[in-house]
């Protein structure tokens, strides 16, 4: 949303052919349904032949594509029909069982087992369609009792009536997931929305009991209590609460440790083509983060390295995640020819090690596109002459064309553009990955030459004045503010470039939080592992959980104290030389004079770690060899610090940059002190015949340790770089905090094994320790002991559906962890759980759909136990002991 101006790229249109349309989704499906005839009275007013919809829900509506179709216009996207038996979830899987394609057990007909549980018989069934004056369509001389509910379904929601009511929906799914969870113990169960997607309709059922009281059909009810509640959200999230929405709700076997892949379609309704596969597994309340690229030939080039390298059984697993793939898109191209798909689809399916489960399909382009069409180009040849042809590089031009010569168009061949691609989705959320709507963006650093981002307009300047227009991240839709894609030899090569994008990217503003820092570690460890690693959708928060355990560590440092305690660590070990006093005295006053010359080179790229725990884990990644955990706990450089901490400059976008302002690079004097540092043990190197070999810090120290010279450099000479040595390294052991904060939540326990799978220390798993490192990577806004204010800003709701009392009312006492009200920001609704205790004395916000901002207060309370705020300098002395505890190890 631009606070001041049309969006860039629309101002570039003359303005007649700017038209402004209410949001399309609508407050009920009536509204819906004026706002689909006002775009096509656009179209027909102003002599428009097509519409392409984009991105979101409204490309793959049904309704709407069918009323674009009805009107006599072309619509750039899958047609109706495959909206119909593709886009609806559980039609799409009843597809994929007809095609023999790998689903995942569970149930997809709850709104047919509704009904039948109210009308049990044909005899019934019709009898309700003679009384309800319902046309029904199609039909089979051997239907089943099931599908001749779905056929009664259908009429009624083109007729607008519902025939089962919420509730009843509900205890119907609660009936049959407490069923799937006693049929398979140890399982959770997903409920998705047939019309969700991108992680809106959809919550988890927590897997009955392994052990407990009672039979274990018992504990499964009691598991499946929630069901109804979910349910009623999940409604409500997808805006299917009116009369006459469809309200199916598919009840699946959550495949725990799975893999998110997802196939590329393009078609013509008579052929069907896959652009291989993207790996979406990182992703957080079922929203990706990052997508890369799957293709056949990536991976035989892999495979051929690692058979090259010796490395059988990384072959082997690689042989098996090629084989995976031939497979999904052998069943994508036969599903998509089954739907009749005529344009630009996504099959996705979930993975666990080598079985593949068919999921869903977007019908409609998806925002992760380019990183398939970078991998692969259509070429189109001509039947009749073989020796006419041309290319489509980019897949909305190929919905484009489709949309124009569909059946004109021959099957097209599949050529390889680029080795690999991947891409990030920069979001607008906080450190915890929690959407954070409302911040605005005044300034952002132009791409890099490799760099392909999809910004929506945001960084077109305006076209009259060239300037950069701000730009406000608004709560309405999705969090996603760009795409940063580029490409690469091979997946490694393409992570180090999607790395230094991101190292690059500077995006300035107000109340400004996007996941930019989160990407730039998460890569810096995903380099430092291995690309190849199978990561599970489980990942990303024990991931976090991690990283806030960092951030809780380096809470408790003061860089300041720790510098006192170096100096006087090294004054103290002077002191205790046994040299003359007056060499004493000099060698205190040189050290004291390094230390106090070297504070802000030190200390400005480390409070920038410590403050950035993202930051932090990506550098602790990324570094891990150049340095080593001793028995005593302490810390050894295999790397000069002085080299690394050069690197850490850069690695944080601080180095020198003409024209960029001193706060946020190294500083002059800064500069010229580490310049001069480098260039001593560049020619030190020289001096002693290392070849560049100078990373052996160990082996330096030692040699710098002996005062006899070396053979051919004077007595003087050797004094003199043994002097500057120690100078140039005097309070570098700050930077030996960094290692021991790994140490001390033992951060290099995630890791990546052999067989390429995912360790996940069993401790980052907890719930509580989870919710608890959420709040210390973002500690709740500033609140008094007496109120309860708004997490983040948002649209409030008082209740879990409209038809739902409030949660809590004036007067009513609630539990700490009980939910209180709920906060819809980005698509996605957020209960709010409270922090304590207490008793709801005032009620401050009232009626749903209210605007809230970060912080306002929402309840006043009375806490069952008075909250006191901790002594400011109690917190100083926990500080001042944290640091002392760290610093001893340091220093040893």
């Amino acid at each position: 949303v631009y606070t001041q101006a049309l969006a860039p790229e629309l101002r570039q249109l003359p303005p007649e052919r700017v038209h402004r349309v209410p949001d399309y989704t609508g407050a009920s499906r009536e509204e819906r349904v004026r706002r689909i005839a006002q775009i096509i009275d656009i179209a027909h007013t102003h002599g428009y032949g097509y519409v392409f919809a984009g991105y979101g829900f409204m490309s793959e509506d049904e309704d709407f594509i069918r009323a674009i179709e009805e009107a006599g216009l072309g619509f750039v996207g899958p047609c109706s029909y495959t909206a119909g038996a593709a886009g609806r979830k559980d039609e799409a899987k009843r597809t994929a069982l007809k095609e023999e394609v790998s689903v995942t057990p569970g149930i997809d007909n709850a709104t047919a087992r509704t009904l039948l549980a109210a009308h049990p018989d044909r005899a019934a069934l019709e009898a309700l369609v003679a009384a309800q004056g319902l046309e029904l369509e199609g039909g089979e001389p051997d239907e089943s009792l099931e599908a001749f509910a779905d056929r009664i379904l259908e009429a009624s929601y083109a007729r607008g009536v519902d025939l089962y009511s919420i509730e009843a929906l509900a205890e119907q799914l609660r009936a049959d997931v407490a069923d799937m969870l006693t049929r398979y113990p140890g399982n959770r169960v997903r409920l998705k929305a047939i019309g969700g997607g991108g992680g809106k309709g959809q919550r988890i059922v927590a897997a009955a009991s392994p052990d407990g009281p009672g039979e274990l059909a018992e504990r499964a009810r009691e598991a499946a209590s929630v069901v109804p509640g979910l349910a009623r959200e999940i409604l409500s999230e997808v805006k299917a609460t009116g009369v006459g929405d469809n309200k199916n709700i598919l009840a699946e076997l959550n495949i725990e440790q799975t893999r998110h892949h997802e196939i590329q379609l393009i078609g013509n309704g008579q052929w069907c083509v896959a652009l291989g596969g993207r790996d979406c597994s990182l992703q957080m309340h079922e929203q990706k983060l990052v997508e890369i690229s799957i293709t056949q030939e990536e991976l035989t080039e892999a495979i051929a390295r690692a058979r090259e390298a010796g490395d059988g059984a990384r072959a082997a697993i690689l042989e098996q995640e090629r084989a995976t793939l031939a497979r999904m898109e052998a069943e994508a191209e036969r599903f998509g020819v089954a739907v009749r798909l005529d344009s630009a689809s996504t099959f996705e399916c979930i993975v666990d090690r080598d079985r593949h489960f068919f999921m869903e399909v977007n019908t409609r382009i998806q925002v992760e596109h380019r990183v398939s069409e970078l991998c692969y180009a259509l070429r189109f040849t001509n039947p009749d002459d073989p020796s006419e042809s041309f290319v489509v590089d980019a897949l909305v031009e190929m919905m484009a064309l489709l949309a124009r010569h569909k059946a004109r168009l021959p099957r097209p061949t599949r050529e390889r553009r680029n080795p690999a691609a991947a891409e990030v989705r920069l979001n607008a959320t906080d450190r915890a990955l929690q959407p954070h709507a409302g911040g605005i963006i005044a300034s952002w650093s132009p791409p890099l030459p490799f760099e392909v981002r999809d910004d929506q307009g945001i960084c077109v300047p305006n076209p009259a004045s060239g300037r950069f227009v701000p730009y406000r991240l608004a709560g309405a839709y999705d969090s996603n503010i760009a795409l940063l894609v580029t490409c690469g030899d091979d997946r490694r090569g393409t992570f180090e470039r999607l790395h230094a994008i991101l190292r690059a990217a500077r995006l300035q503003g107000q109340d400004l939080a996007t996941n930019l820092e989160f990407h730039y570690g998460l890569l810096g460890w995903l380099l430092s592992h291995d690309p190849y690693a199978r990561i599970t959708t489980r990942f990303v928060v024990p991931y976090l959980t991690l990283v806030g355990l960092l951030k809780e560590v380096a809470n408790g440092i003061d860089l300041v104290a720790a510098a006192r305690l170096v100096r006087a660590s090294r004054v103290a070990r002077l002191k205790a030389s046994g040299a003359p006093d007056e060499a004493i005295r000099a060698a205190i006053d040189a050290t004291q004079s390094a230390i106090t010359a070297k504070h802000t080179l030190l200390t400005r790229p480390l409070e920038r770690l410590l403050n950035e725990p993202h930051f932090l884990s990506g550098w602790l990644a990324l570094n891990r060899a150049h340095f080593e955990l001793t028995e005593a706990g302490g810390v050894t450089w295999r790397r000069n610090p002085l080299r690394l901490l050069a690197d850490l400059y850069h690695s944080l976008n601080m180095d020198h940059q003409p024209g960029i302002p001193a706060a946020r690079v190294i500083w002059g004097h800064d500069r010229e002190l580490l310049e001069r540092g480098l260039d001593f043990y560049r020619r030190l190197d020289e001096l002693l015949g290392l070849d560049g070999l100078g990373d052996g810090f160990a082996a330096l120290e030692a040699r710098l340790a002996d005062a006899t010279a070396p053979e051919g450099v004077a007595p003087e000479q050797w004094a003199s770089v043994r002097a500057s040595h120690a100078g140039f390294q005097a309070g570098l052991e700050l930077l030996k905090l960094l290692p021991i904060i790994g140490a001390e939540v033992d951060f290099w326990e995630l890791t990546v094994e052999a067989d390429l799978s995912v360790t996940i220390p069993e401790r980052l798993t907890d719930p509580e320790l989870q919710a608890r490192m959420k709040r210390v990577l973002v500690p709740p806004p500033p609140t008094k002991s007496d109120e309860i204010v708004a997490p983040t800003g948002g649209m409030f709701y008082a209740r879990e559906a409209p038809d739902m009392p409030p949660m809590v009312a004036d007067g009513d006492h609630f539990e700490a962890g009980q939910p209180l009200f709920i906060v819809e920001v980005m698509k996605m609704f957020n209960k709010v759980l409270a922090p304590f205790a207490g008793t709801i004395t005032d009620v401050l916000v009232e009626g749903d759909g209210t605007i809230v901002r970060k912080g306002q207060p929402i309840f006043k309370v009375k806490p069952d136990v008075v909250i006191v705020e901790e002594d400011p300098a109690e917190v100083a002395a926990r500080r001042a002991a944290a640091t002392a505890s760290l610093m001893s190890r340091v220093l040893g």
